[in-house]
């Protein structure tokens, strides 16, 4: 897999053991390591992930659990996959209720091909697919027209998440053209789309180098 195809984890770890499990187990995707809850701020002030890695037990004392809300609210688009071997039964279920929970929760000893596959789920049917179905009923439920600007948003968000996961996996540049048919919208849009996917970085400007001599001309 290129570098252009690789999503963002934001992984909060303390131990490098782990840390060396992960980086193997997630070749293959963008990984960045920090050790504490409250760096994990910090970095989403830097830069939004795709996924959230979040170990119960950090650096400096402090507890996953503890730090859930605080995520969720700097950033409550990402799902975040729990991972522990100190909580029990009650603790696991408290991480995945309520509006600020985890969306998955990983027992120590991880099992590499479990993590892998909840990765998967966690970026195919979670984070912005679930924002977009969230808007769609909230669009059904309040009669919201087509062409209001409301609805124009939520199409926007979500040709732009069909346009992530596509670009991921892609090994040749896209073809603004088809693209534009397929989603019935100008080249200058789908364009506009690559842009505004490279400047929150959630595609490389590698996948298509040309966009900014395009758009301006």
């Amino acid at each position: 897999m290129s570098d252009r195809a690789l999503a963002n984890i934001l992984i909060v770890e303390d131990d490098p053991a782990q840390l060396r499990l992960y980086s193997k187990a997630l070749r293959g995707y963008r990984l960045t390591c920090v050790a504490s809850g409250s760096a994990a701020l910090e970095q989403l002030v830097r830069q939004v992930p795709d996924v959230i890695l979040l170990d119960h037990v950090l650096a400096g004392g402090e507890f996953g659990t503890d730090f859930l809300p605080r995520l969720k609210d700097a950033a409550a688009h990402v799902p975040i996959i729990m991972i522990s071997g100190t909580l029990d039964i009650k603790g696991r279920l408290d991480a995945l209720q309520g509006s600020r929970s985890a969306h998955y929760v990983i027992e120590k000893p991880v099992d590499v091909a479990e993590l892998r596959s909840i990765v998967h789920r966690a970026l195919d049917e979670c984070g912005l697919d679930e924002a977009v179905r969230t808007l769609r009923s909230l669009e059904r439920a309040e009669k919201i027209e087509h062409n209001d600007p409301e609805r124009r948003f939520t199409e926007r968000l979500s040709r732009q998440n069909d346009l992530v996961k596509r670009l991921r996996g892609a090994s040749e540049k896209p073809n603004i053209t088809h693209l534009a048919d397929e989603f019935k919208v100008s080249r200058k849009t789908i364009l506009r789309d690559l842009h505004d996917l490279i400047q929150r970085g959630q595609i490389d400007e590698s996948v298509y180098p040309d966009w900014k001599a395009e758009r301006e001309g």
